[in-house]
């Protein structure tokens, strides 16, 4: 759904599926030479997953592509991920609107750069 939105709302978009790895993650990533990586986290593994996804992009060379988390995550966990290097968490019930100002706000500079 949040692909779809983001799609309808001018985003190039590649969705890879459920049950990617870290590893699959980052390396598609790294090949599409993406702005951004949106990890949605239904199952509860958020922080462990999360935490792999921003070791490979360091150990990659990878550390200036954005990364966003939503999905169910405890509010207690939120500044835990911002300590990790997420640039914003979405939890359930957050509005696409607000998703796609986030990703422009965050992205702003990197459009800039390509359009010169």
């Amino acid at each position: 759904m949040i692909a779809y939105a983001l799609r309808d709302a001018g985003f190039e978009v590649i969705y890879t599926g459920l049950r990617q790895t870290p590893d699959q993650i980052v390396s598609t990533a790294l090949q599409e030479d993406v702005d951004v990586i949106g990890l949605s986290i239904l199952s509860g593994a958020h922080m462990t997953l999360t935490k792999r996804v921003m070791e490979g992009l360091k150990q990659k060379g990878g550390e200036d592509i954005v990364l966003l988390v939503g999905g169910v995550i405890p509010r207690e966990d939120i500044l835990l991920l911002k300590q990790l290097g997420v640039a914003d968490v979405f939890t359930s019930g957050t509005g696409i609107n607000q998703i796609v100002e986030v990703i422009k706000n965050l992205t702003a500079g990197k459009q800039e750069e390509g359009a010169r």
